[in-house]
């Protein structure tokens, strides 16, 4: 399986690494690009009176989650909406790892992934199929996911040392889809209309799903899924690991509900309470609202070479930090940038504060990621049972679903506290994350892989 997509590389790595990589990217500028516009265009636009009845569904959720939560403005009935999609968008995996294991195999669930996606991009440009294009992307996240990630890992043999590379090229994939997702999506969803910013993100899928199918011949040859496996001696072999990466799902939670704050509460930060304006000498204006989701995915290219390269060096002394303790200083990391908000919302008075606090928000974010997320997908990747590899990713994948779900609802309190409050409050969180990541490390270290 591995031998014959290995015949054919490129720049040291087999060819079904690049096509891997085109995919992902295009998918992440679908992703990210509707994500830039989702919270604006809801607040701003789809939830007044006279639109949000035109949405399918939409009164029946109002009424549910006023059930639970009581009365909903618009903000933080948008926040919420943010918080379900982005945590489905993580829950759905587990069944797409289920279907590719047990019946259509890695490959047809990914383009099934695929298509669901880019039709459901398509209809978000109908204001009436606002919520049945949510639940199609979703839909569609979660057949795609899992599998395009453990087909990377595919391409190698288990002890082959360019995997952990590979993944790090894979992981720059998403981030250059990212990078140019708001500055397409975002403006023309600012400047000529919403649903041409959504359409857009709907073209870029469709050209993933058109790279992927014609990187199908370099990709790892399938055998036929099993339907039923006994995975009892993997599951003991690999139970103590398994266990203490169900020992890191509540931080990873904790993690995700601060990080995703970013595409949410954030943007309403930038929009309502920074100042905008840049006066360069080669340029003068204000900068759009959508284009500060860049920001983070441009510090992934700039911080990944010498972050990598510290690593090396570190390792070549002996002193490089243990996968777990750099899961903690990415929470804490992530912490700190939500201070740093917090400390610009408490001294800028009655005026705006500088698009910089928001610049060095970004670059502590970045690091806090980089020192997590992918940390935490080789870990998944590396001790995962074989034949039930997508469906432990997808497993893995519920800590963003949850994550997202509790970023959601934290999100509702931006217009109950203030500013630096809310700021303080997703500071702590992240903060909280990092300590019992230590402490687990040093109560349970039989259990925590490392």
């Amino acid at each position: 399986m591995i031998g014959s997509a290995r015949r054919a590389e490129l720049f040291g790595h087999p060819r079904g690494l690049a096509f891997l990589f085109a995919t992902e990217m295009w998918e992440r500028f679908s992703y990210y690009g509707m994500r830039a516009l989702l919270v604006l265009y809801m607040v701003d636009h789809l939830l007044a009176p006279e639109r949000a009845q035109s949405v399918i569904g939409l009164g029946a959720l109002k009424q549910g989650l006023e059930f639970l939560l009581g009365p909903l403005a618009p903000q933080p009935f948008a926040s919420q909406i943010y918080g379900l999609y982005t945590g489905f968008v993580y829950l759905t995996p587990i069944l797409g790892g289920w279907l590719a294991d047990r019946w259509l195999g890695r490959r047809y669930t990914v383009i099934l992934g695929a298509a669901l996606m880019m039709a459901g991009h398509f209809m978000m440009a109908s204001e009436g199929l606002f919520l049945l294009a949510l639940v199609t992307l979703a839909l569609g996240n979660g057949a795609f996911k899992p599998n395009i990630v453990t087909q990377v890992g595919g391409l190698y043999a288990p002890n082959d040392p360019r995997r952990d590379r590979a993944f790090s090229i894979f992981y720059v994939g998403i981030n250059v889809g990212g990078f140019f997702a708001p500055l397409v999506s975002g403006t023309l969803g600012e400047t000529l209309g919403w649903h041409y910013g959504f359409v857009s993100a709907g073209v870029g899928m469709a050209i993933g799903l058109a790279t992927y199918l014609a990187g199908l011949p370099s990709l790892p040859v399938e055998t036929a899924p099993t339907r039923i496996v006994d995975e009892r001696a993997e599951l003991r072999s690999d139970g103590r690991a398994l266990l203490g990466l169900l020992l890191l799902a509540p931080p990873a939670i904790l993690f995700w509900a601060a990080y995703e704050q970013q595409g949410n509460t954030i943007a309403l930060w930038a929009e309502r309470f920074t100042d905008r304006h840049v006066d360069l000498l080669f340029w003068r204006g204000e900068i759009p609202v959508t284009w500060f989701q860049a920001v983070n995915p441009l510090m992934i290219f700039l911080f990944t070479p010498p972050l990598v390269a510290l690593w090396a060096r570190l390792a070549a002394a002996g002193r490089e930090p243990s996968t777990i303790v750099k899961l903690s200083l990415g929470c804490f990391c992530l912490g700190l940038s939500y201070l740093i908000l917090a400390f610009a919302a408490e001294t800028r008075g009655e005026g705006l504060s500088s698009w910089l606090w928001l610049a060095a928000y970004f670059a502590l974010l970045t690091l806090g990621e980089l020192c997590f997320s992918p940390i935490t997908l080789s870990l998944v990747s590396r001790l995962a049972p074989p034949r039930s590899r997508s469906m432990a990713m997808g497993a893995w994948f519920l800590t963003m679903f949850a994550g997202n779900f509790l970023g959601g609802w934290l999100g509702g309190f931006w217009s109950s506290l203030s500013a630096a409050g809310f700021f303080a409050l997703i500071a702590g969180a992240a903060v909280a994350a990092g300590a019992m990541i230590e402490l687990a490390r040093r109560c349970r270290a039989d259990l925590i892989p490392d």
